[in-house]
C-alpha cells in the first residue's frame, strides 16, 4: 500500500508509491559518454572565459594560464551580475530590483575526462575548500544575503557542459527553501530546545535503518521523506550552522564521505545524472543553535509532472530503507 510521509523539518509531504517498487536496475538513466571537441573549461583554454578569482595548485606561470589543479571563474553567462545597485522598488503590490548577485563556475580538475564522483582526494578537498574561500569572500559584500553552491551531474540533472564542475550563486535575498527551512527547524527548537537535524542524527545512528555511511565527523543518510529514490544527506556530526567556519580537517573527511557517498550511488545505478546543494545558514547571522548545516544529493530518476506541480507532493516509488540498504550493501 502507498504510504504518505511527512517532512519532519519543512512539513513537506511525500507519497512512496510501493506499488511502483523499483530496483536499481530498473531506473534508465541516459549512457554517460565524454564526447571532446573543444572545451572552454580545459587547460590551454583559459583565454575564453572570464579572468579567474581562484586557483589552486599552479605552481608556475600567471593567472588565468595553464598548471592549475583547481580554477574558479565568473560564469560567461551569469544569471544575476555584479555590477550595480539593487535599486528596490514597488508597482503597487508588486516589488522588484535589479538582478544583482555573483555567478561562478568551480572547475574542479584539470582533466576533461574526472568525474566528480571518481576524483583524486585532492582534488575532492580542493573543491570544498574553495566552497569554503569564495562564500568567505562574498559575505564581504553587504548586497548578499546568501550563496547558494550547486552542482549538476549529466544532462538530465541540468548540466550544460561536460568537463567537472559546479557552481555558486550570490543571492541579494534569501531563497524561499532556506526560509522554509529556518523557520521549520526554529519551531522544533522552540517546542523541544533542541536541533531538530541534531534528533535526526541521533536517531538514526542508534537505529541504522537510513545510515548509508559513516567516518569520525560526518554521517550519510536516506532522509525519511525522500523526494527522489536514492537522495541523501551528508551532515556534520558536531552540531554547526555555517559551512564555512569548517577548517581543513573537517573539510578532509567531508571530502572522503562525500567520494564514497557518491561512488555507492555510482554502483547502484551507473552514470545517473544527479544534483548536490549545500544548505548552510545566511551570510553573517551568526551561529544558529536551531539550525545545521548539510548537503543534500538529490538523483535525477523522477519526473516532476502535473501532480506534483499542482500539489507540491513528490512521488517516490522507493522507500528510503530500501534503497539504503542498496546503497549501504553495494560493493565499491
Amino acid at each position: 500500500m502507498p504510504e504518505l510521509r511527512k517532512d519532519p523539518i519543512l512539513g513537506r509531504w511525500i507519497i512512496i508509491a510501493q506499488e511502483r517498487g523499483k530496483r536499481p536496475t530498473d531506473f534508465l538513466v541516459e549512457e554517460y559518454q565524454v564526447k571532446g571537441g573543444f572545451c572552454p573549461l580545459c587547460p590551454g583554454n583559459e583565454k575564453t572565459t572570464p579572468d579567474e578569482v581562484l586557483a589552486y595548485g599552479r605552481d608556475w606561470g600567471y593567472p588565468n594560464s595553464p598548471g592549475w589543479n583547481l580554477r574558479v571563474v565568473p560564469n560567461k553567462y551569469p544569471a544575476l551580475v555584479i555590477e550595480g545597485e539593487l535599486d528596490k522598488q514597488g508597482e503597487g503590490l508588486y516589488d522588484r530590483m535589479n538582478g544583482i548577485g555573483a555567478h561562478e563556475v568551480i572547475v574542479e580538475s584539470p582533466n576533461h575526462q574526472d568525474r566528480f564522483s571518481h576524483l583524486p582526494p585532492h582534488l575532492m578537498l580542493f573543491t570544498f575548500q574553495a566552497f569554503r574561500e569564495r562564500i568567505r569572500d562574498l559575505a564581504k559584500d553587504n548586497r548578499f544575503s546568501y550563496v547558494v553552491v550547486f552542482k549538476n551531474f549529466g544532462k538530465a540533472a541540468g548540466a550544460s557542459l561536460e568537463h567537472s564542475h559546479s557552481q555558486l550563486v550570490a543571492l541579494p535575498i534569501l531563497p524561499r527553501m532556506v526560509i522554509s527551512e529556518l523557520e521549520g527547524s526554529l519551531s522544533y527548537y522552540k517546542y523541544k530546545d533542541r536541533c531538530i537535524f541534531c534528533d535526526i542524527i541521533r536517531q538514526e545512528l542508534q537505529q541504522k535503518v537510513r545510515l548509508v555511511c559513516e567516518n569520525e565527523l560526518f554521517v550519510t543518510l536516506t532522509p525519511f521523506a525522500p523526494r527522489s529514490p536514492f537522495e541523501m544527506w551528508i551532515l556534520p556530526k558536531r552540531h554547526e550552522s555555517s559551512y564555512i567556519e569548517q577548517d581543513d580537517n573537517s573539510l578532509t573527511k567531508l571530502a572522503e564521505i562525500f567520494s564514497e557517498t557518491l561512488r555507492r550511488l555510482d554502483a547502484c545505478i551507473p552514470h545517473v545524472p544527479y544534483n548536490f546543494v549545500l544548505h548552510t545558514q545566511p551570510l553573517r547571522s551568526g551561529p544558529l543553535e536551531y539550525y545545521h548545516w548539510h548537503f543534500e544529493i538529490v538523483p535525477k530518476l523522477t519526473s516532476i509532472a502535473g501532480f506534483e506541480w499542482g500539489t507540491g507532493f513528490y512521488i517516490n516509488p522507493m522507500p528510503p530503507e530500501e534503497t539504503c540498504r542498496y546503497l549501504r550493501e553495494v560493493t565499491l
